[in-house]
């Protein structure tokens, strides 16, 4: 039986949103995927008036193929409760997109007992509150994964790297356990990497200037060698493909951070 002019058009349109969806679906799995952190100073960008205090956010896309880029929302002083309670989570979770990643490091401030505004207690209010940012970042089908912090400069009498977070780490692994999150053991690993490097070694990967003895913040040596760490993870992970990274095993050239002006 043949069909009119007219039923042959009217199949067509009927046929159109279904061919305009599956172009959609190919454009948005071809959509380059954003990795956005969420997290503290030790993370975040720094400026012109800061350097050369660098956040290891600011090295992350030299280890990253330019279809990964990285938006990092990281800000100083912020734990994982002021961070939600400025809005921060909000923002990400308003720009986050389905495939996108959001890698969550916090503790430094969390752990300030004397702070009501930023202190949460590690088995209760900590795990509370990072829960908001898997739960967010999941209802928006993005990937969410928790990154232990990264360690300070602490060293024993022995010359031993101590560690100073606390129950904070575990608390995180035993979510990420919980919830099945990737898990980036970023404190361990730093840990391991300032035992290696010794008490005088590690100076030089830290905010060590002539005015300023900053054992919890990096320089441009240590922002890399922690941004390294954090890319390994992802892969061992398999957050990450192979074909997603890019200069794990290479020297990268210290000239390549930079500082904008600062900020208004």
């Amino acid at each position: 039986m043949s069909l009119t002019r007219r039923q042959v058009t009217g199949a067509a349109l009927a046929a159109l949103p279904l061919a305009l969806g599956a172009v959609g679906t190919a454009q948005a799995s071809g959509r380059r995927r954003t990795l956005y952190i969420a997290g503290d100073s030790t993370a975040a960008q720094k400026y012109a008036d800061a350097a050369p205090e660098t956040g290891w956010g600011m090295a992350l896309p030299f280890f990253l193929h330019r279809d990964r880029p990285v938006a990092n929302h990281a800000v100083n002083g912020r734990s994982s409760k002021s961070f939600v309670d400025e809005g921060r989570l909000d923002v990400v979770l308003d720009a986050i997109r389905p495939g996108d990643l959001l890698l969550i490091q916090f503790a430094h401030n969390d752990e300030k007992t004397t702070d009501p505004v930023r202190y949460t207690e590690p088995w209760t209010t900590y795990q509370d509150y990072l829960r908001q940012y898997v739960d967010g970042a999941r209802a928006r089908g993005a990937r969410p994964v928790l990154a232990t912090p990264v360690e300070r400069r602490r060293f024993d009498a022995d010359g031993n790297a101590a560690p100073s977070h606390g129950d904070y780490p575990a608390a995180m692994r035993a979510l990420a356990g919980q919830e099945r999150v990737a898990l980036l053991d970023i404190q361990a690993l730093s840990l391991a990497l300032w035992q290696k490097l010794g008490v005088e070694e590690t100076k030089k990967y830290f905010n060590w200037t002539a005015t300023e003895q900053d054992n919890t913040h990096f320089n441009p040596p240590g922002a890399i060698a922690v941004a390294r760490l954090v890319v390994r993870e992802l892969l061992r992970t398999r957050v990450l493909a192979p074909r997603e990274v890019r200069r794990l095993d290479e020297e990268i050239p210290e000239s390549w951070i930079t500082w904008p002006p600062a900020t208004a």
